[in-house]
């Protein structure tokens, strides 16, 4: 079975091929990060899937970021070139909960959990965040469970 890195060479490969500027830039990029991410500590390793997730999902977040300080400072040429590169990297990633389902979730690990209040948030973060690893942003995961929680 080939491996998300392995997706991601092919990718590269036939975009340059296609002469496709952006995503074969984008790619690059990502292929960069990944790789530098197997040699960051004592000893170079081979990232798994989910590293590699975890990886891209950094890359993702560092777009959107930049989009919007590129907006926000009125450089929209800019914002909309970090913008299209988040799409190319979101094409990897598993598709994002919806709010209805980041609700549910939530709601079923309180009731697993038998959280009583905010003071059992770390409880309920611990048995939701590996089922929502890579489809919703941790923020948005801490806020629900706060807000589910508090009401």
């Amino acid at each position: 079975m080939a491996t998300l890195k392995d997706r991601l060479r092919s990718d590269l490969t036939d975009s340059m091929r296609a002469r496709d500027e952006l995503r074969t830039a984008t790619l690059r990029m990502a292929l960069t990060a990944v790789t530098n991410a197997e040699v960051a500590g004592s000893h170079a390793r081979e990232l798994s899937d989910d590293e590699v997730l975890a990886v891209l999902n950094k890359e993702l977040k560092k777009r959107r970021e930049a989009a919007t300080a590129f907006s926000d400072a009125g450089r929209t040429d800019s914002a909309d070139r970090e913008l299209a590169e988040a799409a190319v990297l979101a094409d990897y990633l598993p598709t994002a909960l919806t709010p209805d389902e980041l609700v549910a979730l939530v709601a079923e690990a309180i009731g697993q959990t038998e959280a009583a209040g905010p003071q059992d948030m770390g409880k309920v973060m611990k048995l939701v965040q590996p089922q929502v690893a890579g489809r919703a942003d941790g923020k948005a995961v801490a806020d629900e469970v706060r807000r589910q929680l508090s009401g």
